[in-house]
C-alpha cells in the first residue's frame, strides 16, 4: 500500500471516456470510498459531485495534472493507476499521457487503460463488486 496504508488509486479519463469513469466508479464505490482517491480535474470533479467520492483533483491533464500524478507515483504514492484513455482522438498532452504509462512500467505500478481491464484490475486489487 501506499503512503497511509490505505489503497491510493488514480482515477484519469479523457473526455470521452469520462461518462465510463464516472459509470465504473459507480459500480466499485463501496471499495473505492475506503480507498485514498486522486485523479485529475474535471474527472475527479464528477466523482465528487455525482458519486459522492472523496477524491484530491489535480489540475486537469492538458494543464499537467498527469504530471502530478506521475509525480506521486514515481515517490511510490500509487498503489495502481485506471487511466481510460480515447485513442482515437489526438491529444494535445500525449507526451504527458506516454510519460504517466511509461512511469507505471518503470515503478511496476499496474495500469489499466480500458474498461475491461480497468474492472479487472479493480476486483483483484478491492474485491468484486456487491449488488
Amino acid at each position: 500500500m501506499a503512503v497511509s496504508g490505505t489503497m491510493t488509486l488514480a482515477l484519469i479519463a479523457h473526455d470521452r471516456k469520462k461518462d465510463d469513469m464516472v459509470r465504473l466508479a459507480g459500480e466499485f464505490a463501496t471499495q473505492l470510498a475506503r480507498c485514498e482517491l486522486m485523479a485529475t480535474g474535471t474527472t475527479g470533479r464528477r466523482l465528487q459531485t455525482e458519486l459522492g467520492l472523496t477524491v484530491h483533483c489535480y489540475l486537469s491533464g492538458p494543464l499537467g495534472g498527469d504530471l502530478q500524478i506521475g509525480a506521486r507515483l514515481a515517490q511510490g504514492e500509487v498503489d495502481a493507476v485506471v487511466f481510460l484513455r480515447d485513442p482515437m482522438t489526438p491529444q494535445p498532452h500525449e507526451p504527458d499521457i506516454n510519460a504517466l504509462v511509461r512511469a507505471c512500467d518503470v515503478h511496476d505500478v499496474p495500469c489499466a487503460t480500458n474498461l475491461r481491464g480497468a474492472r479487472l484490475l479493480l476486483g483483484a486489487l478491492l474485491g468484486p463488486v456487491t449488488l
